[in-house]
């Protein structure tokens, strides 16, 4: 077993930023069956199949914003591995990955901070991922 990812509803997240990989991407996860995911999806009246119902991995759940009631839940290296694939089709996901990866390269930074923007990537997240002054964030996404 690897470090614990965590469920969370995202109808409970504020604002439109990064959301978690929904569960229904990640195919069954043995954690869903759990008493206590069970009994967790039932006291907040939802279950596995609901679009809301998110995860995310143990390296994203910093991400996570305060105040959103989180379960953590072990998953095997196998599971673990399919929730970090599912969640890389998301497409926030996908320009948190380029900003992570604009650290080594100023090449095409004003047009990657833009596109982060309209992503809905948040200008707290986009400095934490790419390392560039806050300063250098553009005041408005771009079409």
């Amino acid at each position: 077993m690897t470090d614990d990812a965590y469920l969370f509803l995202a109808d409970t997240v504020p604002g439109s930023g990064w959301q978690g990989t929904p569960v229904s991407l990640t195919g069954e996860l043995e954690c869903l069956q759990t008493p206590a995911v069970r009994a967790w999806l039932d006291a907040h009246h939802t279950d596995a199949a609901s679009p809301a119902l998110r995860i995310a991995p143990p390296e994203q759940t910093g991400m996570i914003p305060d105040g959103v009631e989180r379960l953590p839940v072990p998953l095997s290296e196998e599971e673990l591995e399919l929730v970090r694939r599912a969640g890389g089709t998301d497409p926030v996901t996908v320009v948190e990955q380029e900003l992570l990866s604009y650290r080594d390269s100023e090449e095409g930074r004003d047009a990657l901070l833009h596109k982060a923007l309209a992503a809905g990537v948040p200008a707290h997240r986009i400095v934490e991922l790419s390392g560039v002054d806050p300063t250098a964030l553009p005041t408005a996404p771009r079409a």
